[in-house]
């Protein structure tokens, strides 16, 4: 880990139930804990630009999910449950009770706030405050590729069945995975990535089993995931407070925030959620790091 990507920071190795998880922590022993969960195709290194800041007032937690950067990247099963964003967020609350933590803040971008909200809605108990940065609900995501069937074109890659795209990424993986990094910030190009960060990426895009999850992931949000968000939407479920969701112009708030309002209201968001948007690409904590960490430090303010 380049040194100066988290300074202060410790690292940490958690050995759970589900595997090896390696995390980032840094903070007061005695602040409000916050974990930070990444998102597709990155890992907790996509914090480095705001987690110093958020540390001031928090016990902060960067996570590698598994399958992602160092954390265990076990084969999938038949039913992509060990994927799910459920069986995911019963590994959060593993490592984070391993490392003293019940309940806790959570930050989610991509993967992590689809992680973070379906740990919220299975246990409302354990979340203090939710951010879900630059996402739509899992089941509304769906229904707009229903709707479009060109839209989002790397959800339906990536989960087709084994091991066809794991084949067709493994010829070329470091390209696959820097052109969708490319094509989603607001540039166009890798500029707003600190080499350390993207050397960490790629370490990841280069490993068979990790490319094997990332497909996993995205079964299971084609499976289990969209499964679990229709029974919740039939039971009326709702997320607790405090809600935020964030989201970036460029990307899921490129149409403005109607749409974003509509799609969370419409599904699992609670009524006095907070909507933001902010100039960036999908990367935010990236690409507009003070922006984001300023609607972030007014949002988990006591």
């Amino acid at each position: 880990m380049p040194a100066d990507l988290f300074p202060g920071f410790t690292s940490h190795w958690i050995e759970t139930p589900g595997g090896r998880f390696f995390a980032r922590a840094g903070g007061p022993a005695d602040a409000p804990p916050l974990v930070l969960l990444h998102g597709f195709p990155q890992t907790h290194a996509c914090w480095h630009r705001i987690a110093p800041s958020l540390a001031r007032n928090h016990r902060v937690i960067c996570l590698d999910l598994k399958g992602y950067g160092w954390s265990a990247a076990p084969k999938g099963d038949a039913a992509h449950e060990a994927y799910s964003k459920r069986q995911m967020g019963r590994e959060v609350v593993a490592v984070m009770e391993r490392l003293g933590h019940v309940r806790f803040g959570l930050v989610g971008h991509d993967r992590g706030a689809r992680v973070g909200y379906r740990l919220a809605l299975d246990e409302p108990g354990r979340i203090e405050r939710l951010a879900l940065l630059d996402i739509l609900p899992t089941i509304s995501q769906w229904q707009k590729m229903d709707r479009e069937p060109e839209a989002y074109p790397h959800w339906r890659f990536l989960a087709q069945p084994a091991p066809i795209p794991e084949q067709e990424i493994g010829q070329a993986p470091i390209p696959y995975y820097e052109d969708l990094l490319r094509i989603w910030t607001g540039s166009g190009t890798l500029d707003a990535f600190s080499p350390g960060a993207l050397d960490l990426y790629r370490q990841s895009w280069n490993v068979p089993e990790r490319i094997h999850a990332s497909c996993e992931d995205y079964r299971a949000g084609a499976g289990p995931d969209r499964a679990a968000d229709e029974a919740d939407l039939a039971e009326g479920r709702r997320l607790a407070g405090p809600v935020l969701v964030l989201v970036a112009d460029r990307f899921v708030g490129r149409d403005g925030l109607d749409p974003v309002r509509q799609a969370w209201t419409g599904t699992f968001a609670p009524e006095d959620t907070t909507f933001e948007i902010v100039p960036s690409g999908h990367f935010v904590a990236e690409e507009n790091p003070q922006a984001t960490l300023t609607v972030l430090e007014r949002f988990l303010a006591p």
